[in-house]
């Protein structure tokens, strides 16, 4: 019986499983460090928010496990020897692990690494003093949960979807929030400047202190080794009892550095998602294509990859060899009421041989970007600011490269919102056919 070992319980590591259990009989075991079940990582905010208990957070009771013959370990791998196909513990003890303690070590005949990511430090004076920190892992939560208490001010470093997530967290148990962003706009690196200058409004609308081209120089303590003090490069000077550090995150390779694997930022895989390894694949946030698709990111840290990683790699091993095919790009968020939704390809700057359509609302709290090739017209992607689409609809445009006319023709096949009338849909066309000077297109 083939024996596989998948180091990593998040959705890349738990949806290998499910469907190699599927696909075979092999014996599977998943090890984490982080917790004893998989659980939603996108619900830890809820979790500290009080609008969800952790249990809430499986998707799995836990006699599924059982039941389905996977083994689950607790424990941390510190060293993989892929020559004998073994890999070795570090020993290290979790006393709230409801699992024995994880042995020595193990062998495999495959083995799957779905180690995540871990959230980047910059080298900055101060990033290792008590009340920094990132917000990743559910330990991540459960110390802020213990420093919550003698939080009142709190300083944000960084523009991206988990710092957002943090401002929320903390401005909901009535912390003043400051948030440090180094570029023009939020998230500018990834919106269009319009978009982005939505999300500014969004946030400081909720009574939160954002300071765009800001950057930290330093972390001061208060004598005992727990921070109370941001310095900017501007040296501007913001009295604190936590830093949030959320300038992104990067694969969680750095322990694999002496173990034969080729990695670059993330451990390189090939279509199949296999590593330079024998019997060695890597799935989710720690892996890094060597051949991304067009448009596409060689690492994707995001739950739909993830999962398509993980089912992937399941056919892959049990001889039912399959490509790596993430379709088109998707990926939703919120930034505190505003949401957001991409579908395709949206850079940040729209440059030849591209060109978009933007309506936006008159309080600019809605918005519609269409992207498509200026001399096909072919639609190559879909922005929506406090707008919800089909998913399904927005895929057969993409698919179909659906002429921009047609579908802004089409664009009420696409709701969703209920909150966004059809009538809008009306000033959309009328928009684009001012912006475009074409004809009315028909409601």
């Amino acid at each position: 019986m083939k024996k596989v070992l998948i180091i990593g319980n998040g959705i890349s590591g738990i949806t290998a499983a499910r469907f190699i259990r599927k696909l075979s009989t092999a014996s599977i075991t998943v090890i984490s460090k982080e917790s004893d079940y998989f659980f939603s990582r996108t619900a830890l905010m809820y979790i500290y928010m009080g609008h969800m208990e952790y249990h809430h957070t499986k998707p799995y009771e836990d006699w599924f496990w059982k039941k389905n013959k996977i083994n689950l370990i607790r424990g941390e791998v510190q060293r993989i020897d892929s020559e004998n196909k073994e890999i070795f513990f570090s020993g290290q003890k979790f006393p709230n692990s409801s699992f024995n303690i994880a042995p020595n070590s193990m062998t495999y005949d495959t083995l799957i690494l779905a180690t995540g990511s871990k959230s980047n430090k910059f080298g900055w004076p101060g990033q290792e003093l008590k009340g920094v920190l990132g917000l990743y892992s559910l330990q991540d939560l459960y110390k802020l949960e213990e420093l919550s208490p003698n939080i009142s001010s709190a300083v944000i470093i960084g523009g991206g979807l988990i710092g957002i997530e943090l401002a929320e967290m903390l401005h909901s148990r009535r912390k003043e929030v400051t948030m440090l962003v180094r570029e023009t706009n939020y998230w500018d690196n990834v919106l269009p400047k319009e978009e982005a200058q939505m999300v500014n409004q969004q946030i400081r609308k909720n009574g939160i202190n954002l300071k765009l081209e800001s950057e930290l120089k330093e972390i001061k303590d208060d004598g005992t080794g727990h921070v109370n003090t941001v310095i900017t490069t501007d040296q501007e000077i913001i009295k604190c009892q936590f830093v949030g550090l959320t300038a992104g995150v990067r694969p969680n390779t750095d322990w694999l550095k002496s173990s034969g694997l080729e990695i670059n930022k993330g451990i390189l895989v090939n279509e199949y998602l296999e590593t330079n390894l024998p019997n060695v694949f890597a799935i989710g946030d720690c892996a890094e294509l060597r051949s991304p698709e067009k448009n596409r990111k060689a690492i994707e840290p995001i739950w739909y990859t993830g999962r398509i990683m993980g089912e992937t790699v399941a056919h892959t091993i049990c001889d039912q060899p399959v490509k790596y095919q993430p379709g088109n790009w998707f990926n939703s968020a919120k930034f505190f009421d505003l949401e957001y939704q991409v579908y395709g390809y949206v850079p940040n700057k729209i440059e030849s041989p591209l060109k978009s359509f933007l309506w936006q609302n008159k309080n600019k709290s809605k918005s519609i970007r269409l992207v498509y090739h200026q001399n096909k017209n072919a639609i190559l992607g879909i922005n929506l600011m406090g707008i919800r689409f089909r998913h399904e609809i927005c895929d057969r445009w993409l698919n179909q490269g659906l002429d921009i006319n047609a579908v802004v023709n089409q664009i009420q096949d696409a709701h969703f919102d209920p909150e966004f009338t059809k009538k809008e849909y009306n000033d959309v066309k009328e928009t684009f056919q001012r912006s475009n000077n074409t004809k009315s297109a028909s409601v």
